[in-house]
């Protein structure tokens, strides 16, 4: 059982940074995807970025449109933390934002919330002047 844990989370000005990190525990395989979602009380949970970890040395990252050159995913040296970066900030990037994990990789999965197994409790990202 994969337990995850976000952080980071906090209030900033547009145009402003933030990095989430999301701590994985409980994890027994070596190819997996994290990807990271977000929800505001007006919209569905939405896919933002997502991370394949593979059992190699290449890492492989997807975005969504409204973060593409903004938001970076990265993984830490033990792959048991996911990082995202957050730059440019907008207030549209208020929202929960919620880690989420499962083992191995589907091109037709990992934008999909339903796709993943294991969720974190979500951060608060509020931006705003």
């Amino acid at each position: 059982q994969e337990q995850l844990v976000e952080s980071g989370g906090g209030l900033v000005q547009p145009g402003g940074s933030l990095r989430l990190s999301c701590e994985v525990s409980g994890r027994t395989g070596s190819d997996y995807t994290m990807g990271w979602f977000r929800q505001t009380p007006e919209k569905e949970r939405e896919f933002v970025v997502a991370i394949w970890c593979t059992e190699g040395p290449t890492d492989y990252a997807y975005y969504a449109d409204s973060v593409k050159g903004r938001f970076t995913i990265s993984s830490g040296n033990a792959k048991n933390t996911v990082y995202l970066q957050m730059n440019s900030l907008k207030p549209e990037d208020t929202a929960v934002y919620y880690c989420a994990a499962r083992t191995g990789y589907s091109g037709s999965g990992y934008r999909s919330q339903s796709w993943y197994h294991y969720w974190g409790q979500g951060t608060q990202v509020t931006v705003s002047s």
